[in-house]
């Protein structure tokens, strides 16, 4: 009975339901006699409605009832490894390694866990031995590519490894996809765009390539391309989330605020919490005139700033921000900015929501008390970001950035998010200057194309200890800055518990 349980539990999360999966688990796992299987695949369920947390705990369960079996050891280092917890999952996934686990998933974990220590040399060895266990490992060949950008900034190095696979493989779409990003975020957005134009000629029905044009199309102003490329790919997956945000985005491309309306709306129907979907619809709203815009769009009573209040233990904030800030300048020790976020010319170090420096977590115990004073300060309400509200609430991920001279973040929204933010520690001396305002954050500039251009509507000037929150569908971005200091900020989204 309880092996047909395990094989139901499984079929479940192959069919992308976690949720039922926790259920059918739940009582089987929590007994004192669940074998490792019941245990892992109860693991296996959490992470997949997100709670990590109480996964990580049935993972060393399955450990301790079967100490000498390779796969629980792997899977108790890859929830470590979603936890960041960096030196007991190297730990955890060498013990798996040594027990005769050589598999390429294996050698990613380690991978990671060695770059979340600063081990880079050694993060990038373990990525090699990934890729050589399966040449087209598109999740090691990614990892690979954005430790080399992230130190280097040298394109050609990054892309290496990649390049001698393609060569090798030169349909996988995957590795395709993967050389167009690190292009595109190193700067050169025509190669991005002629890799997957390249591609589309042998492989003219890749739905996915099709998104990746019609966002390069976008990116280097061919708006026409890229209405062309997203109707292209609805064509072979009319109902997919990613398929209508490129739709929608190339509408607005074109100018055509009704279409871009309708897509939205097709888009929120099919995933009404996705922030992507209410910032393309603001969007397409604010083209066209729609007063149903300002609910969406109250910036007065929707972006707010707080002082952070100074944590327990510390004599003042000031004192505070001193210790924060040489604790994230030994974090900051790579280069440039990751794939696929929104600074630019910059460093990013993630996940500190997670970390266990009494530091970082003196800043998020201060984070939820702000958090909870903006709710009750916009109040109850059924518009989408009130509406969520009402119960407890969790940090989905914590990171921070430091800018150099010229860096900004693009225009973005938080597809994930519910409450997103912006905490200051330090600040070019342009900030000061209310006329060019270098290092403000704005909002209402959209992260995409639109006919005509639109402008931001809002913005804030940042000041040392500032926490600025705002709903996650809001675009938003910052001005560069030219003056020769630093920019050094946290951030964080919440979302409903």
């Amino acid at each position: 009975m309880t092996a047909e349980v395990v094989r139901q539990a499984w079929t479940l999360l192959d069919q992308g339901r976690s949720t039922d999966a926790v259920a059918l688990t739940r009582a089987p796992a929590a007994s004192p006699l669940a074998g490792a299987g019941m245990l892992i695949v109860h693991a296996a369920a959490l992470k997949g409605v997100d709670r990590h947390d109480e996964a990580l705990a049935f993972n060393r369960r399955a450990v301790a009832a079967t100490p000498h079996d390779r796969i629980a050891w792997y899977n108790l280092a890859a929830t470590l490894g979603d936890l960041a917890q960096a030196e007991e999952t190297e730990a955890a996934i060498r013990k798996a390694i040594a027990l005769g686990l050589d598999a390429p998933e294996a050698w990613l974990v380690l991978g990671r866990a060695l770059q979340g220590q600063s081990r880079y040399d050694e993060a990038e060895a373990a990525f090699r031995a990934a890729i050589s266990r399966r040449d087209g490992f598109g999740d090691a060949h990614r990892n690979l590519a954005q430790l080399r950008w992230m130190r280097s900034g040298d394109l050609v190095l990054a892309l290496e490894a990649l390049t001698a696979s393609l060569a090798r493989n030169p349909a996988d779409s995957q590795l395709i996809l993967l050389k167009s990003t690190v292009e595109e975020f190193a700067g050169d957005k025509a190669a991005a765009f002629a890799t997957l134009n390249d591609a589309l000629i042998r492989q003219p029905n890749d739905a996915l390539l099709l998104l990746a044009a019609s966002h390069m199309a976008g990116e280097i102003g061919q708006a026409d391309a890229m209405l062309a490329h997203a109707l292209a790919a609805e064509r072979l997956v009319p109902q997919a989330p990613q398929v209508l945000i490129a739709l929608a985005e190339a509408h607005l491309a074109v100018g055509d605020a009704a279409a871009a309306s309708q897509t939205a709306e097709r888009l929120r129907a099919i995933a009404p919490l996705d922030q992507h979907g209410l910032a393309l619809q603001s969007t397409a709203w604010r083209l066209s005139g729609d007063p149903r815009r300002a609910v969406l769009n109250d910036y007065e009573g929707l972006v707010r700033a707080y002082t952070l209040p100074t944590p327990e233990g510390w004599d003042s904030l000031d004192a505070y921000l001193g210790a924060l800030r040489d604790r994230l300048a030994q974090r900051h020790d790579l280069k440039t900015h990751p794939l696929q976020q929104s600074l630019r010319g910059g460093s990013q170090v993630p996940s500190l929501h997670q970390s266990p420096d009494p530091l970082f977590q003196a800043f998020f115990a201060q984070v939820r008390k702000v958090v909870a004073h903006y709710l009750a300060d916009i109040g109850p309400g059924d518009d989408p970001l009130r509406a969520r509200a009402g119960g407890d609430f969790r940090v989905s991920g914590g990171w921070s950035v430091r800018l150099s001279p010229n860096g900004f973040h693009a225009d973005h929204v938080h597809p994930q998010g519910w409450i997103s933010s912006a905490f200051y520690l330090d600040l070019p001396g342009g900030v000061a200057d209310a006329d060019r305002r270098e290092g403000w954050i704005k909002f209402g500039q959209p992260g995409c194309v639109t006919r005509p251009a639109l402008e931001p509507e809002h913005e804030v000037r940042p000041r040392p200890g500032m926490l600025v929150l705002f709903p996650s569908y809001m675009w938003h971005g910052t001005r560069a800055f030219t003056s020769p200091e630093h920019r050094l900020t946290m951030a964080f989204d919440v979302v409903p518990a």
